[in-house]
């Protein structure tokens, strides 16, 4: 569920198209073969790949060492978060330094030093015309899409139409009512619209297929503090560090709850926690 062609890439980024077939070789990238005997030998990118060929550009202008730049673009592959938080984030050089952030913390992804500052967001705009017309070659073919298709069609609507991924997860849903990612991208995209009540069901309803979910608990305990319910959102957080201890956004929310109640010890031990994850 790629929407962008090899010609879609080149125009939208200011490359050739035998620029992005090189990038594409260099193996950091995650490029699909193109569907259709038209296509045949072609290739279709995400909407990630877009944000690290155009990483790749800015690098390549700033004259930075070719395998430098491989290196560092190939782990920023395996860092750069999937959906709509992409469109929050600005990559940079700074020397010879490749920068990432997602507008509160940025980090190298060559050195895993933590840095200061950064924005995706006009890429996204300039993509969403192509992402309509993915979506749209969905519906037509949507009698041979499963909701494994509709889900990855999501995640690559995020960034860009974030209407068209929340149609794209609620198909998903009606293949597969089972289908936990499915309810808890939906159910952030619902929360971000202001339907707290509904993401919080999606969050739920998440967490009885997959009781494992992380993300889904995290989420879960922020819809519950905006539905004032901090004492319930204090479990969602404890239940999401009880499946990932490493979630930091997690100790300082439960950090600030307990600061808020009186409980001093626990709001120190978890905001000390936070403070070394994050260091």
């Amino acid at each position: 569920m790629k929407g962008y062609n090899s010609r879609d890439v080149a125009r939208l980024l200011g490359l050739t198209v035998a620029q992005v077939r090189g990038f594409a070789r260099d193996g950091f990238l995650t490029p699909a073969p193109a569907a259709g005997r038209r296509r045949r030998g072609g290739l279709q990118f995400s909407f990630q790949d877009l944000v690290i060929l155009r990483t790749a550009k800015a690098l390549v202008a700033a004259r930075i060492p070719t395998r430098r730049i491989r290196r560092a673009l190939k782990k920023l592959r395996l860092e750069l978060p999937r959906g709509r938080s992409l469109a929050e984030l600005r990559i940079t050089a700074e020397g010879d330094r490749i920068m990432v952030s997602d507008g509160e913390t940025a980090w190298n992804p060559e050195s895993d030093q933590t840095h200061l500052d950064f924005a995706v967001s006009d890429l996204a705009t300039r993509a969403a015309p192509i992402a309509r017309r993915t979506a749209q070659a969905a519906r037509a073919a949507e009698g041979d899409l499963d909701a494994d298709d509709w889900y990855e069609l999501g995640l690559e609507l995020e960034a860009v139409e974030p209407a068209e991924a929340r149609d794209a997860y609620r198909r998903a849903l009606e293949l597969d009512a089972h289908h936990a990612d499915a309810h808890v991208n939906l159910g952030r995209l619902l929360h971000e619209e202001g339907l707290v009540q509904e993401a919080e069901r999606h969050y739920r309803l998440a967490l009885r297929e997959k009781p494992e979910h992380a993300t889904a608990a995290f989420n879960l305990g922020i819809a519950l503090e905006d539905l004032d319910r901090p004492g319930d959102a204090v479990e969602a957080y404890r239940a999401a560090l009880a499946l990932d201890p490493r979630l930091a956004d997690a100790h300082y929310n439960v950090a600030r709850l307990y600061e808020k109640a009186g409980k001093k010890a626990a709001a120190l031990r978890h905001l000390s926690i936070y403070r070394r994850l994050t260091s």
